[in-house]
């Protein structure tokens, strides 16, 4: 099925700047700083995924009398896949400050026989879905895998009624991958698409491993 994709590097924006950062290789040996563009980048996202979201209207009393607002019928529910998904998670919820939150502990097997893997879900802590719109993020979309057993995973928790799909920098295949496995209320958010993967599915010239450089290299 068929998904929405919006690139939101496509147009020019203070967000290019941060995708130019969060690329460069230079910048990316300040670890505090890739976070906080990573963080910035999930904010804006927060920003353009709540035009797609509905409101209701609100009489708000001001100390000069009483105004017509417009707000969120309800927060949306944001899901992330460990580790390197923390600082995107953190700028969505910068922006939806009362959503509820979910963790998906993901990771890649590497086969040491080919360049192959299997992806396995470990663990999930997780509010009740039912019905509800799930913003599911993670910095990068390369064949999509982990995205769509995380996907799976959720509906252990209930069906959403909407599903938005962030991550920083998308690799074409990755975004086939997930239009075809993922219902069609899924809206994918990404900052960049990327054309090619190495045969072990790392984006090329994408940023490298988002997770190290969030938090440090692992065994």
């Amino acid at each position: 099925m068929n998904s929405n994709v919006n690139n939101l590097g496509q147009q020019y924006s203070v967000f290019s700047q941060f995708m130019a950062e969060i690329r460069d290789v230079d910048i990316q040996q300040d670890s505090m700083r890739f976070r906080r563009n990573l963080e910035r980048v999930g904010e804006i996202m927060a920003y353009e995924i709540s035009k797609k979201l509905v409101y209701q209207h609100k009489s708000v009393t001001t100390p000069m009398g009483v105004s017509e607002c417009s707000v969120l019928q309800e927060q949306p529910v944001i899901a992330t896949i460990l580790r390197a998904g923390l600082p995107l998670h953190q700028g969505l919820l910068n922006y939806f400050d009362r959503a509820e939150n979910t963790f998906i502990s993901a990771y890649r097997i590497h086969h040491e026989d080919d360049d192959g893997f299997d992806v396995e879900v470990e663990y999930m802590a997780s509010p009740d879905l039912q019905g509800k719109t799930v913003i599911l993020c993670d910095p990068m979309l390369a064949t999509g895998t982990s995205m769509v057993l995380a996907y799976k995973a959720l509906l252990e928790r209930g069906r959403p009624a909407q599903i938005h799909v962030a991550a920083v920098i998308a690799s074409e295949q990755g975004i086939r991958f997930v239009q075809d496995n993922l219902p069609a209320n899924t809206t994918i958010w990404v900052g960049a698409i990327d054309k090619e993967l190495t045969s072990r599915a790392y984006i090329v010239p994408g940023l490298g491993d988002a997770g190290d450089l969030a938090y440090g290299s692992k065994e």
